[in-house]
């Protein structure tokens, strides 16, 4: 995947901006758009297959909610399971819960427990890297039940957050910058 790869100019153009969402002074990413277009998504999920292809991975950790929609599409593409991370009170089964600081407030994630097997090499995926407290907690969770994080992926970084620098040494896949 390169920069002049015309497939990213289709999934730029597919990225709505919404100022002061979820509060005042951001500027968000929505990728409603892309994931409504159905050329614009097949080639999201093309890229991030592509983009993972020099590694191997024994399950996809998706995060909620719109890291599921692209989760789900790129572990059914490589034909690997998928976990859910989600927010408190969405998982009906036994779970284990970390708390970690975002760009605009505090959150709490959760995954049943049993969701990643001792051992397992596991991406972490979800929509937008900003601070990279999300991503981290979702592999905390994961390295928590005997995950080993091997790699983020990401269709959207937003790279003026330096939120790669939360997560150590390990490869950070991301499709767009901002």
């Amino acid at each position: 995947m390169t920069d002049g790869d015309p497939r990213l100019d289709l999934l730029r153009s597919r990225i709505r901006d919404v100022p002061d969402f979820p509060k005042p002074g951001i500027l968000f990413k929505d990728i409603t758009p892309l994931v409504g277009d159905g050329p614009a998504f097949q080639a999201a999920v093309d890229l991030l297959a592509e983009s993972c292809a020099g590694y191997r991975f024994d399950r996809i950790v998706a995060i909620e909610s719109r890291g599921f929609v692209f989760g789900g599409a790129l572990a059914a593409r490589l034909g690997l399971p998928m976990a859910m991370v989600r927010k408190p009170g969405k998982l009906p089964y036994r779970r284990d819960s970390t708390s970690y600081a975002l760009e605009y407030g505090e959150g709490t994630l959760e995954l049943h427990v049993e969701s990643v097997r001792r051992g397992e090499r596991c991406l972490i995926l979800d929509d937008v890297l900003a601070t990279g407290g999300t991503a981290r907690a979702a592999a905390t969770l994961a390295e928590g039940q005997g995950g080993r994080v091997e790699g983020y992926a990401f269709v959207i970084e937003l790279d003026f957050l330096a939120g790669r620098g939360k997560l150590a040494d390990k490869p950070v896949f991301a499709l767009l910058h901002y």
